[in-house]
């Protein structure tokens, strides 16, 4: 089979890394690919919401099927120029992916499908949103209503902090589009847990669960970034509380969504927080999580591409899932400044030593060669790391020996991934 995987990050890397290695596979692309990439899939000078580009790539190379990894082309409607042209691709369509580019949209689905989650109010007026949060007291989270990129979420601990949010997303535009409208929440306590799964439209099934570490700093200290690093399982999440997921999260949000006329195809992410009354949801999102993806993967003994194509069959009520029992976890190296701004140019070396160390495993995200051939930083995230072992104490000494071995002065990293589970 002809694949192209639509995306430049860890997440894709890690994608295309478990696709090479399935015998259905014949030739693997990536649109635009990174250089690590490039070592498995041919890579593709096309963006990731170049929608048209993409089709029209895809039916010249005779593409059997199109795997999108970041959320933004899903909300550009890939799947659904995909779906006009003929040409499988394991995602939803535009309004199936409304899930993630909507945060109130999700809410409502919560509503109507019975899906616990935090008491919620929308506001498109800056000032009723502020007379909401003197009115309501704080803590409280602000979330923009639209897709930003990890961004958009404040979790305000006073007042001043959720007013300021307001006042950045509605007044000032700082995400743009995405922050016109907000969403304002109660304050979960508890700890956050993420859990995939593998949708038909119909059916669904576990892809398993994963850990982040949103905060840039050692001890969850800073600003919130897209993810620093993450590992799988989750000790905190039992078996049985994973089931519950599925019965009381995923499921009812697959029934509620097919009711609409709108039934959600692809990978299903459920962000949680495991509260003193019970699971109850943050967030949805409609593709892997990065860095979770780099975790999930390597512990897949089945065939991923068999998979997907599974479900964009709607054959996932026959399927199901084979897992190593291994623990894997990733860092996240990123470049010095980042996430405000991060420094770009610098060389990276020492990436062969790093992958020369047992069980571990190098992600490409931004990287680029320069002119002489020389890898460099070419974004925020830069790399990810992953150890996999028998436990999780085995994988994060894998992983942080590889981290080690890499000789790269402007980059950094946490040095506790796995905290919550490892205790420190």
């Amino acid at each position: 089979m002809r694949v192209l995987v639509v995306g430049s990050g860890g997440r894709e890397h890690a994608l295309c890394w478990a696709l090479a290695a399935s015998p259905l596979l014949t030739k693997l692309y990536c649109a635009p690919g990174n250089p690590g990439i490039g070592e498995l899939a041919e890579c593709v000078k096309i963006g990731t919401t170049d929608i048209a580009e993409l089709v029209a790539f895809a039916q010249e190379h005779a593409i059997d099927l199109v795997v999108p990894g970041p959320e933004a082309p899903l909300s550009a409607g890939i799947a659904d120029a995909m779906e006009d042209a003929a040409i499988a691709c394991c995602g939803p369509t535009r309004d199936a992916a409304r899930l993630e580019s909507s945060k109130s949209f999700t809410k409502q689905i919560c509503d109507e499908a019975g899906i616990p989650t935090a008491a919620w109010e929308r506001f498109e007026d800056a000032e009723a949103a502020r007379a909401f949060v003197q009115r309501r007291g704080t803590p409280l989270v602000v979330k923009a209503d639209g897709l930003a990129a990890g961004k958009g979420v404040v979790v305000a601990t006073t007042e001043d902090e959720a007013l300021a949010a307001i006042d950045a997303f509605m007044e000032e535009g700082t995400l743009g589009e995405a922050g016109r409208a907000v969403v304002i929440e109660e304050c979960l306590l508890g700890e956050e847990v993420s859990v995939f799964a593998l949708c038909d439209g119909t059916n669904a099934i576990p892809l398993g669960a994963a850990q982040d570490h949103k905060r840039v700093g050692d001890g969850d200290t800073g600003p919130n970034t897209g993810g620093m690093g993450a590992y799988s399982p989750v000790p905190a999440l039992s078996p049985e509380a994973e089931q519950t997921v599925m019965d009381r999260v995923i499921r009812p949000a697959l029934e509620a969504m097919a009711a609409r006329g709108t039934p959600f195809r692809g990978i299903l992410f459920a962000g949680l927080m495991l509260t003193a009354e019970g699971i109850k949801l943050i967030e949805f999102n409609v593709r892997f999580g990065d860095p979770e993806c780099q975790v999930l993967l390597p512990r897949l003994k089945s065939d991923l591409l068999a998979a997907l194509l599974a479900a964009c069959d709607g054959e996932l009520a026959q399927f199901d899932l084979r897992w190593h029992d291994t623990a894997a976890l990733a860092v996240v190296l990123a470049a010095r400044g980042y996430p405000a701004a991060p420094e770009r140019g610098s060389a990276i070396r020492g990436l062969g030593a790093a992958s020369a160390v047992p069980g571990a495993l190098v992600f490409h995200a931004g990287t680029a060669l320069d002119p002489a051939g020389q890898l460099v930083a070419a974004g925020g995230r830069v790399l990810t790391v992953c150890g996999t072992g028998a436990d999780l104490h085995a994988a994060r000494a894998a992983a942080y020996a590889a981290v080690d071995r890499i000789d790269w002065p402007e980059g950094f990293c946490r040095r506790d991934i796995g905290w919550r589970a490892l205790g420190g």
